[in-house]
Formats: C-alpha cells, sequence, structure tokens
C-alpha cells in the first residue's frame, strides 16, 4: 500500500487509498465477479517484447498472408471428390495447408455432375477445369482445380484467361490480384497443366508455349507458374527463361510433378504425405522472393549537374586561358606540367559544374512522380479509416494519374529520338523494360583491400620455374619451315624462340635511333578528334578528369594536351598520374569464394587512353608486317568470325576424308595483359623496327604502374608499382599480340591461330600421328615459361571430334604435370562448339537468351513505345545477340534448331508490328558480305582458299570437292554456292 500511495505521489498524482480499499479489489474467488479498478492502477505495458525470435514471429504472422510471390500446395490426386474430407480436415488443423495461397490438384476426376459446394474448402475459392470427353477423347480421369485462400486474393480479383482440354494436355490459365505483390510485379498468372503419359510431348510443349507467350505479351511484368503433372515431358528447352523449382521426388522415384515460374530463386520446395491412397506426394512451395526494396536498400548518389550553360561556361574558362603561363615554368618536367594541367582542369569543373546528391529507391522508376506518391499515400490513409467509397475513388483517381504519367514519359523518350538524342533514348528504353546491367559491386573493407591489392600484383616476380627454364628445345624449328611444307602461305619464324631468360630485376640501357626515323608528333587536330569521340557516361579515373569534360571542351583543350603528349614522347616517359590504375575487382562467378574469383577491371585515365589510341594509330602500320597471319585481332576488316570460320573450315576440311579426328586445344592464360615483361617486348618491338621513341615510351609505360584497390568507398592504404598492362588500357591488347607475334605455326596437319590473348592449337590426327601435335604444344608450354607468361592448366580444356565409330583410345594431353580436360562443349570468342559439331548447345544458348530479352521487347511495347524505337530495340538488344557469328552456323544447324529460332523472331515480330527477316535470310546475306570481304582481302588466311577456285575463263568461283553433308553445308562451300547462283555479279549481291 504504501508503495502504491509513493508512485502515484511520485507520478504526480495526490491520490491516496486505504488499505480496506485495495484489499476489496482484489480478485473473488468465484467467477463473474468484477471489480472497477481505476485506470491509474492498471499495469501500464510500455514497448513490445525484444528479442530476434520475437520480432521474426511478429514480422511472420504481420506477413503470412502477404507473399511476395504465392505459396503453394501441388500434386496429383486421383479423384478429389472422396479425398475432401480429409482436405477440408487438413485445411482446417494444419497451418501449412491453412495459410498457404493456392492449392493446385490435377486429376481431379470431377464431372459436370459434381457442383462446386460438393469440393468447396472453408476460406478458399475454386476454380475448376473438368475434363471434356468431346475433346480429349476420353470420358473418365483427369480435370485440374485451383483452390484461391480468399485471405490472399479477393474472389471477384480471380480471372480465367484460358482453358484447353485435348488428348495431349490439359490447361488452365488463371490472373490473380492479390491484396499485395511487390511493386516490380503487376500480378500473378498461375498456369495448371495435366500431360497424359501417352501425350505427344511436342504438342504439349507448343500448347504451353503459345499459351504463355499470349500471357506475356499481355502482361509483362505479371508473375507467371506453371505447375502441374508433366509426366515424361520438360519445358527446359521450350521456356529457357523460366526456372524449376520442385528437386524431391513426386511419384516413387521420380519428380514428374513440376513449378516452373519465371523468376529466379522465387520457391524452395519440400515433400508432403499423398492425399489419399494417391501415389502421388503433395510438395509445398515456400516462396523464397525477396521484393527489391528489400534487396535493394536506398542508396545516396552524388552526381554533376551539366547543362548546356555549364559546359558552354567551361569553353569560354579554357578559351580564355594562357596555357604558357600554366606550363611553361615546369619546362621538360613532365610530371610537373601533367599535375600543373589537371589540377587546373578540374579546379574549373568543381567552381562551375556543382555537385548534388539523390536518394535513388531500387523500386522507382522515373513515371512515379510526387502527384502519385500523394495519391499512394491518400490511399493508405483512406484503406486505415476503413472508407471503401474514398478508397474506390482515390484507387481511380491513382490509375488515371499513372496511365498519363507513363504517356508523358513515352512522349519524352520519342521526343529524344526526334532530337536524335540517342544516349536518353537507350536510357529511357532501359528503364522502361528493366534491361540493365548487373551490377559488380563487391563488398570488403580496407583489408579485403589490401589483400585483393597483393594478390594482383604477384606476377611481378616472376617464377622460379620460368627462370630456370631449360634453353634447349628439342623440336627447335617448327614442321612448316621444312622444304616439304615450303608450299603453306604461312611459316614459322625462325627466331621464334629466345634462347636465353632475361631477368626483369636487370637495368634498361638506352635505345640508339639506327635509322632516320623523325619523332613522332601529334597534331592538335587529331587530339581534338579523339577527345571528340569520348563516350561521357565513362567513370573518370584516378584524376579525376571525367570523360564529358573532355568531350565538351576538346577543341578548347586539344593545344595544352598536344603539348604534354608530344613532351612525353620525346622524353620516352609517362606521367606517374596518368600510369596510375584504380583497380575495380568484378565477380567472375555469381558466389565468389577466393580470390582469383574476381577480374581486376582498371580505371586509368580517359587524357591516357586518349594518348594510346593516337599513338596505336602510328604503332600499327609499323608493326603490320611482323604480325602473325593468323592473329584475328588488330587485322584489318577480320574479326572474331573470320577465326570462327578458319577454325571450322580446317576441322571439315580434314573430317571429309573420313578415318580422322580432329583435336582442338584451347588455352588459358593467367592474366595474360599483366604478364608481359617489358624488357623482352622491348627487344620484340626492335627487332620489328619501332621507332625508338615509341620504343622507349612503350617501356615505360609499362614499368612502375602505380595500381590501387577500390571496395566501394573503400581504398587499399598501400599503392604498389606494378609491371605489366592491365585489363581496360587501351595499348594491353596490341601488346600482348606483339608480345606473342614470334611464335607462329602452320602446316598441313597442325596450325596455331590467336585472337588477342585468346589462343588455339588444332591438330589434324589421321592414322594416330598425334607426335606433330603433342611436339607443338610442348614447343609452345616452353615458349611461355621462357617469356613468362603462365598458363592457367585447369582452365585449358580440349575438344576431340571423331566421328569413327570405332574411336581407338586417346592419350590425355599433360601441360605442366596436369593432364587437360577433355569437354563436350566448349565457349570459344562467344560461340559454342561441340564434338559432334552439330550446334545444338550454341542453339540452345541463343534461344535462351533470345527468349530471355523478348520480355523486355514485352515490357517496352507495354508503354505504347512507337514501332521505330521497338525496332530498335529489337535489332540491338535480340537481334544482335540471336544472330551472333550466324555466318559460321547458319547453313550447318538443325531444322529444328532452325525451327526454334524462326519460332523465336515470329514471335518478336508479333510484338513489334512488323515482319522480321528469317534466319535463313539473315545468314545468307551476311555470308556474301563476309565471303566478298575475304576476297577483297589478300592478307586474309582464307583468301587464297577462294582465289584457287576462280575459274579464269567465266570469273566463277569452282564448288569444292564434299564427300559428307558437314563440310558441304559449312560456310565456304555454301559462300561458293551462293556466289554462282548470282553469277558472280557484285552488283545483283548488293541490290
Amino acid at each position: 500500500m504504501d508503495m502504491a500511495i509513493s508512485c502515484l505521489q511520485h507520478c504526480g498524482k495526490n491520490l491516496i487509498y486505504s488499505r480496506k480499499e485495495l484489499l476489496e479489489l482484489r480478485p473473488r474467488v468465484h467467477a463473474g465477479i468484477f471489480h472497477a479498478i481505476p485506470e491509474e492502477l492498471k499495469r501500464q505495458h510500455r514497448g513490445c517484447r525484444a528479442g530476434v525470435k520475437v520480432r521474426i514471429r511478429r514480422m511472420e504472422k504481420r506477413w503470412r498472408f502477404k507473399p511476395p510471390v504465392p505459396s503453394c500446395v501441388m500434386g496429383n490426386v486421383n479423384s478429389l471428390a472422396n479425398k475432401m474430407d480429409e482436405m477440408a480436415a487438413l485445411v482446417k488443423n494444419v497451418k501449412l495447408y491453412r495459410e498457404c495461397s493456392l492449392i493446385c490438384l490435377t486429376e481431379t476426376w470431377l464431372t459436370s455432375n459434381i457442383p462446386d459446394a460438393s469440393v468447396e474448402l472453408t476460406g478458399f475459392s475454386i476454380v475448376r477445369a473438368d475434363r471434356d470427353p468431346k475433346r480429349s477423347g476420353k470420358n473418365k480421369g483427369g480435370g485440374l482445380a485451383l483452390f484461391v485462400n480468399t485471405r490472399w486474393c479477393n474472389t471477384g480479383h480471380v480471372t480465367v484467361k484460358e482453358i484447353i482440354c485435348c488428348p495431349d494436355i490439359e490447361l488452365l490459365a488463371v490472373s490473380l490480384r492479390p491484396y499485395y505483390m511487390p511493386r516490380e510485379l503487376s500480378h500473378a498468372i498461375v498456369v495448371c497443366v495435366y500431360i497424359p503419359p501417352r501425350a505427344l510431348a511436342d504438342n504439349a510443349c507448343e500448347a504451353i508455349h503459345s499459351v504463355v507467350a499470349r500471357l506475356l505479351a499481355r502482361h509483362p511484368e505479371a508473375f507467371i507458374a506453371i505447375t502441374g503433372d508433366f509426366n515424361h515431358v520438360t519445358l527446359d528447352s521450350t521456356l529457357s527463361a523460366f526456372y524449376q523449382f520442385v528437386n524431391c521426388p513426386t511419384r516413387k522415384n521420380r519428380t514428374i510433378d513440376l513449378m516452373y515460374a519465371n523468376v529466379k530463386d522465387a520457391y524452395t520446395a519440400s515433400p508432403l504425405p499423398p492425399l489419399g491412397r494417391s501415389d502421388h506426394n503433395l510438395v509445398f512451395l515456400r516462396p523464397l522472393y525477396i521484393p527489391i526494396v528489400r534487396r535493394q536498400p536506398t542508396t545516396i548518389r552524388s552526381f554533376r549537374k551539366w547543362s548546356p550553360e555549364a559546359e558552354a561556361t567551361l569553353r569560354d574558362c579554357f578559351e580564355s586561358t594562357d596555357w604558357n603561363v600554366l606550363q611553361e615554368p615546369y619546362g621538360d618536367d613532365i610530371e610537373g606540367v601533367t599535375n600543373c594541367t589537371t589540377d587546373y582542369v578540374n579546379f574549373c569543373l568543381d567552381n562551375v559544374v556543382p555537385t548534388r546528391s539523390v536518394r535513388c529507391f531500387p523500386n522507382n522508376k522515373p513515371w512515379i512522380t510526387c502527384d502519385v506518391k500523394d495519391l499512394l499515400n491518400e490511399k493508405k490513409r483512406a484503406f486505415k479509416e476503413g472508407d471503401h467509397m474514398k478508397l474506390r475513388s482515390v484507387q481511380g483517381e491513382l490509375k488515371r494519374k499513372l496511365k498519363e504519367a507513363k504517356e508523358e514519359y513515352k512522349k519524352k523518350v520519342e521526343q529524344k529520338l526526334q532530337e536524335n538524342n540517342m544516349k536518353e533514348v537507350w536510357q529511357g528504353m532501359k528503364i522502361i523494360t528493366g534491361c540493365k546491367k548487373k551490377s559488380g559491386v563487391v563488398e570488403g573493407d580496407e583489408v579485403r583491400a589490401n589483400q585483393l591489392n597483393q594478390f594482383y600484383n604477384r606476377f611481378d616476380c616472376p617464377s622460379p620455374a620460368a627462370m630456370s627454364c631449360p634453353t634447349n628445345i628439342s623440336h627447335a624449328l617448327p614442321i612448316s619451315a621444312c622444304p616439304q611444307h615450303a608450299h603453306s602461305p604461312f611459316h614459322a619464324s625462325a627466331t621464334a624462340y629466345s634462347p636465353q631468360p632475361v631477368s626483369t630485376d636487370a637495368p634498361l640501357p638506352p635505345i640508339v635511333n639506327k635509322g632516320t626515323q623523325p619523332l613522332p608528333f601529334i597534331t592538335a587536330y587529331q587530339v581534338k578528334r579523339e577527345l571528340s569521340r569520348l563516350r561521357p557516361g565513362k567513370a573518370a579515373g584516378p584524376d579525376r578528369v571525367c570523360p564529358r569534360l573532355l568531350k565538351a571542351c576538346a577543341a578548347e583543350l586539344a593545344v595544352p594536351l598536344q603539348h604534354v603528349f608530344n613532351l612525353s614522347l620525346r622524353l620516352g616517359k609517362v606521367p606517374a598520374l596518368w600510369k596510375t590504375s584504380c583497380l575495380i575487382p568484378v565477380p567472375k562467378k555469381p558466389f565468389p569464394s577466393e580470390l582469383n574469383d574476381f577480374r581486376p577491371v582498371a580505371l586509368t585515365s580517359h587524357i591516357m587512353k586518349t594518348m594510346e589510341r593516337l599513338l596505336l594509330h602510328i604503332l600499327q602500320p609499323q608493326v603490320s608486317q611482323s604480325l602473325d597471319r593468323l592473329q584475328f585481332a588488330y587485322q584489318e576488316k577480320i574479326g572474331v568470325e573470320d577465326a570462327i570460320i578458319y577454325l571450322l573450315h580446317r576441322a571439315y576440311s580434314h573430317l571429309d576424308k573420313g578415318k580422322s579426328a580432329v583435336r582442338i586445344l584451347f588455352f588459358d592464360f593467367s592474366s595474360a595483359f599483366n604478364t608481359i615483361q617489358p624488357v623482352r617486348l622491348r627487344d620484340k618491338l626492335v627487332q620489328m623496327g619501332v621507332d625508338a621513341h615509341l620504343v622507349s615510351w612503350i617501356t615505360d609505360y609499362l614499368t612502375e604502374r602505380p595500381q590501387f584497390v577500390r571496395l566501394n568507398d573503400c581504398f587499399s592504404e598501400t599503392v604498389i608499382s606494378s609491371t605489366g598492362a592491365p585489363q581496360g588500357t587501351v595499348l594491353s591488347p596490341f601488346l600482348f599480340t606483339l608480345y606473342t607475334s614470334d611464335f607462329s605455326y602452320v602446316s598441313e596437319s597442325c596450325h596455331m591461330q590467336k585472337f588477342s590473348d585468346d589462343t588455339v592449337i588444332m591438330g589434324c590426327i589421321r592414322d594416330g600421328q598425334e607426335d606433330e601435335y603433342r611436339n607443338l604444344i610442348n614447343d609452345f608450354v616452353q615458349w611461355c615459361r621462357l617469356n613468362h607468361l603462365q598458363l592457367n592448366a585447369t582452365k585449358t580444356k580440349e575438344l576431340v571430334v571423331d566421328f569413327r565409330r570405332s574411336k581407338p583410345c586417346m592419350l590425355p594431353v599433360s601441360i605442366q604435370g596436369v593432364n587437360v580436360e577433355v569437354v563436350s562443349t566448349y565457349k570459344y570468342l562467344g560461340v559454342h562448339l561441340d564434338n559432334k559439331l552439330d550446334w545444338s548447345a550454341n542453339t540452345d544458348a541463343l534461344y535462351r537468351r533470345g527468349q530471355s530479352r523478348l520480355y523486355f521487347l514485352r515490357r517496352l511495347r507495354s508503354f505504347n513505345i512507337c514501332s521505330k524505337l521497338l525496332r530498335m530495340f529489337y535489332q540491338s538488344v535480340i537481334s544482335s545477340v540471336m544472330f551472333y557469328a550466324v555466318v559460321c552456323w547458319g547453313g550447318s544447324i538443325k531444322k529444328k534448331d532452325a525451327k526454334r529460332l524462326n519460332r523465336l523472331v515470329q514471335k518478336a515480330g508479333a510484338v513489334v508490328g512488323i515482319q522480321l527477316e528469317s534466319l535463313t535470310a539473315i545468314a545468307e546475306k551476311r555470308s556474301s558480305r563476309r565471303m566478298f570481304a575475304i576476297m577483297d582481302n589478300d592478307r586474309h588466311p582464307l583468301h587464297s582458299t577462294f582465289m584457287k577456285q576462280r575459274s579464269m575463263f567465266s570469273g566463277r568461283l569452282l564448288s569444292l570437292t564434299c564427300s559428307t553433308e558437314r563440310l558441304r553445308r559449312s560456310f565456304v562451300p555454301r559462300a561458293i554456292q551462293h556466289f554462282n547462283a548470282t553469277q558472280g555479279g557484285r552488283g545483283e549481291m548488293d541490290s
């Protein structure tokens, strides 16, 4: 009593209770008597219970009927009517059944004589699709049923989209608009499927594909789930953009009840006991999908607010600057001139162009304006107040506002197209479709950044094995240098191997210019032209000079940068600021686990990249005659398609003779560009006759390059000097081609071809003669050790093509004591090659990518974008992927694979609204262009192949002798046939 009185006095209330009054407030023993306890004496609960488990339990209770994607119980019940008692008991007593969003059942065996009241479940509405005897040809069995939880979706928001009943499939498509869905998903569409055991798989897959394609065309933002009893049919190749989630047996040891969805990582499956005496287990699909608003937190992004006025102010500022006053005091001090020029440019940029910070929400779109957000908040208030009339009026106003906002944004994108502002057009289309590149952000702290920085610098010290490599090579000269192979159009250089290893720690002796070549000079016009070609959206390097500034002020900055470029060339030195690299680790695979799973991409100065492009134009003519003829990179009018065509033509021609095999070895280098040794490259450039000043500049460019690693906002605390050219620079790939140009090989049975650092050795094996193939591999491995190039034996793969019925046992190839793995498929330069050369793996990959990108085209059409933009999006995003290197495989694929791709083209044409070119038309058109490009280029490796077939009298090309259909359908014979069909007239071909 004293405590109660003191508590009340402490609270500032002068209330006093006697002992008798407090005793009378005690609860009585018998029930039904309650005392009116004053409010001030009642226990006040402050806050809520804490703890992780309590919060999780409270969150689950709050969101149990608001899953991001519908939870589902599915299965084959084999007659539902006699199992309704058990089903009702499960729904009433088992929480899992009671709270799931959907119950999808197949083989219900329901007929029109059984009313809905007989199969109703408490809290669920039912949608039935009973078997039609006239359409299916069977009187019994079959039937589909979908139970929808009314606490998840209102019965009035359930719409049947399509019902199919035929001998091969029974299908029920239902549209559901639940009370809650993530903003990135408009609604849910559930497709229930039952495929009989004796149904034709192709007809069933075609029916499902047609229905799903129509639904995606109408509702591109919908969540689509396909569930049911598939028996012997799968949709892995038909709907490659969908994911299958059931991984447990559903009937004995087989998994025939499947669940497909167009959202990755949407479900996890767990088996449930069968219903009654059914021989199929039920399966529970628990949602795992995390909405974007929870998966990606709100970020604050800082950017510069550019405008035409700011660009004009910067141009005036740089035009009125006396650059001689800034640069002349430093004389020949290249470091001082560079730092002064860079600091002044950044100073002007900071004063003229302000920096702005904004909050970026992951699920907000540009058409979600302030008015739309106000209506959303008003809708929430009306819902909490229980005012249904106001809620309906606000909902109608919100729908109208959203439509107006989308229409306004569409007009804005189309206006940018009329103004020829293609950058803004593509940004708008990417925002509409959601077609964005995956962000390769790597989480970590300063310790992690230091570990990565040390790891990326591991190539600075050559391995002891490379320094102690024996200098005598058993197979000193390639076979193609022998007299019996003198007729070969290519030959290997006699100086293919360096006699002695060179230490990288040795000082660089001065280079004496033996010729009378003038000093390379860069003009102001060249600098202006390269600056105007920069892409303004690229990230700035360590010098903080953004490319948009350089592009906007190209004319004003050309003269001062020309002075710095020529001074750097004359001194043969590269400023340390321009050599500094900020390394951004990019994951090589979805879940990286070790340091080698990150690829270092370097951010360097854009001024330095501009100078590299200018020097590349000077360097290429000087070394053009020294390049490997089978190096397909950096060759005029030669590219990826030519490398693949040459490899395939050699393989097809050899296999055409019968009783033979082809072994193709694909080498993989460990950080190829970082392992370039400046001393060795310097000697090779001198032998090629490169200008001495340019050699000195390249040598300094490759040595003592400062680098640091950035992880989000964390930087490595130390800056390490490295050797070699990092990834992301302009000169790196070309310098690597020069570094490896002194090893070349080609003969009638073996050859080596390269595309930058992608190196391939192909051996044409006959009668088990593999000595030349193995000797060439051993020589190349030893040459790599002498030149400090590190081969990754675990990633080096071999592809064996052998069509003989009795295949002899082939011993594996060993590199550095590791046996090379023989694979059935390999992705070479973006094209999937297989050991059957039937292009099935390549077609599957192209179909999968094309179908996934067709989704973005459907979303773009939902905005009523004009057909011109739709076609441009198709040509750039879908067609470029589906018909990549089509000249290599367009005439050799199977008819069913060509039909699949043409079907995808037809679906895209239906979305765009015009008839698009088929696979055959595109392949013939591009093949003819490629053939004329080969015939006009005498440096092309296949130029002599076409010229040997030309008739001296008619000018037509003689057909190749082909014994197999594989060679007859390959590029060279088909190109010759098409050339002759048009009478060899280029005018008719172009028209």
